[in-house]
């Protein structure tokens, strides 16, 4: 593949919803803000577990059995395969992921030592605060809706 079919892929519009495309959230603004109210509260209850605990895990279990059952019970429609892949982009997010997955593995055949930490080490003191573990809640819970509506 040359860079000039690569070219004209990137330059047609994205297929990515936008707002006006969902007229749900415009004619439902109710419905919108309690189901956001819900999902902060959520959050915010499910954030004052302690970790690896038999809580948290109800906590990440639940939300994940209801997109479940929500992604079984609508299925979306699918969307078409593209007619050519980006092999360059495709190549890049290999690339970023292989190295991710490398990271990770060689600190846990490491034990995590504190010149190697893990991904997970790293993180840990970003979400210390309940408002960001709340926060990453929020994200993890909007990006399984979006993988279910997807």
């Amino acid at each position: 593949m040359t860079r000039q079919d690569i070219a004209p892929r990137r330059a047609q519009p994205s297929r990515a919803a936008s707002l006006r495309d969902w007229p749900r959230l415009r004619q439902h603004p109710v419905r919108t803000t309690l189901v956001g109210i819900v999902l902060v509260a959520y959050a915010w209850f499910d954030a004052g577990f302690e970790p690896f605990t038999t809580r948290a895990l109800v906590g990440v279990i639940i939300p994940g059995t209801v997109l479940g059952v929500i992604a079984y019970g609508r299925p979306p429609e699918r969307i078409p395969p593209p007619e050519q892949l980006d092999i360059l982009g495709m190549s890049y997010w290999m690339i970023i992921l292989g190295a991710l997955f490398e990271w990770e593995a060689s600190a846990v055949r490491d034990n995590s030592l504190p010149w190697h930490p893990s991904l997970t080490n790293l993180v840990d003191p970003l979400l210390s605060t309940h408002m960001t573990k709340s926060l990453a809640i929020v994200l993890w819970l909007m990006a399984g809706w979006g993988l279910v509506k997807r």
